[in-house]
């Protein structure tokens, strides 16, 4: 297999990496399994009597909930595997004289340090700086393949839509934005607080005389057995949560508005690129407004986030189309 096809295989690999964290997390099933790299001292969920008895001796605090450890242990599974395979892109890599070597080292440097957040994001019990991070470190490999997928094929952007360049500094402007708000989103699911509001446009009540952003947005929540299911205040989810809404509609009106601008360009490659664009903005929004309406359905809040995968993709695309030498 060459380099661009297994690094294509590894791009949508790492997407049902995301799908199923996010499948995890939303089903609660983060803790599954108390420890790690197993589950409860062993390589798969213990269900045979002398492993349960294994576990009441070592885990006399824990009860084994099978379909939660099995999610969390599927999803240790197929990340392990993806770490081979950006293991071997990087073999592949070194050994070719033309491919790219800085950016699969980095690659493989973030995806040994996304172990270590995966591993504390169950020895600190769901502390949600560390689950944030966790997710947002799985958003930058996905982009970083990407990239290094792009670097590896034949990209032609005329250099003489001398228009589309000028767009290169809104564009990265925009990709900034987008970022925000995808941590803000993960900060929001991290804390418990995407169902804090369940009224549209804003949220039910005062709201206004409620917001406590400094204590929304503290990485230090104090010391506490476990932050499974939150340990923040109403007001101070609902705080997360409406600024997540808010600079949700900022971000959208952003992208957009990049969009129709981009839509002028001389070349197909970026006029397609604005299209996909929109039509991405308009299914997270949808998506979006679906998760308030209908009480954060699993279905929907999973798409959400590969949403905001395949949304930010099509923003590293048009920021590397625009920003690449002719």
């Amino acid at each position: 297999m060459h380099i661009p096809q297994l690094i294509k295989f590894t791009l949508v690999f790492t997407l049902m990496v995301i799908l199923m964290g996010a499948y995890t997390r939303l089903s609660d099933a983060g803790l599954g399994c108390p420890d790690w790299p197993g589950c409860y001292g062993h390589l798969t969920v213990p269900n045979e009597s002398h492993e349960l008895a294994k576990v009441e001796t070592h885990f006399p605090e824990h009860t084994i909930e099978p379909k939660k450890a099995w999610l969390e242990m599927i999803h240790r599974y197929i990340a392990g595997t993806l770490g081979l395979m950006v293991l071997v892109i990087l073999i592949m890599c070194l050994k070719q004289r033309e491919a790219p070597k800085k950016l699969p080292i980095f690659i493989s440097a973030l995806i040994i340090f996304q172990a270590a957040l995966g591993m504390w994001t169950v020895t600190m019990k769901l502390m949600p700086i560390v689950v944030m991070s966790h997710l947002i470190g799985g958003f930058a490999l996905f982009s970083l393949l990407f990239i290094l997928y792009l670097r590896t094929k034949p990209l032609r952007i005329p250099g003489g839509d001398t228009y589309a360049r000028k767009l290169a500094p809104l564009a990265a402007i925009g990709l900034v934005v987008l970022v925000v708000q995808i941590m803000l989103g993960g900060w929001t699911s991290s804390n418990y607080a995407a169902l804090a509001c369940t009224t549209l446009p804003i949220c039910e009540g005062n709201w206004i005389d409620n917001l406590r952003f400094a204590d929304a947005f503290s990485p230090f929540q104090g010391d506490h057995p476990s932050f499974e299911y939150g340990v923040l205040d109403y007001s101070t989810r609902m705080t997360i949560h409406i600024t997540h809404r808010i600079w949700g509609v900022f971000t959208a009106v952003m992208l957009v508005w990049l969009a129709f601008k981009l839509l002028k360009a001389q070349s197909s490659t970026i006029r397609t690129s604005a299209y996909l664009l929109i039509l991405m903005v308009i299914v997270q929004v949808a998506l979006g407004i679906s998760n308030v309406v209908m009480n954060l359905p699993l279905g929907i809040a999973v798409s959400h986030n590969g949403g905001a995968a395949l949304l930010l993709l099509t923003m590293v695309f048009i920021n590397y189309a625009l920003w690449r030498k002719a």
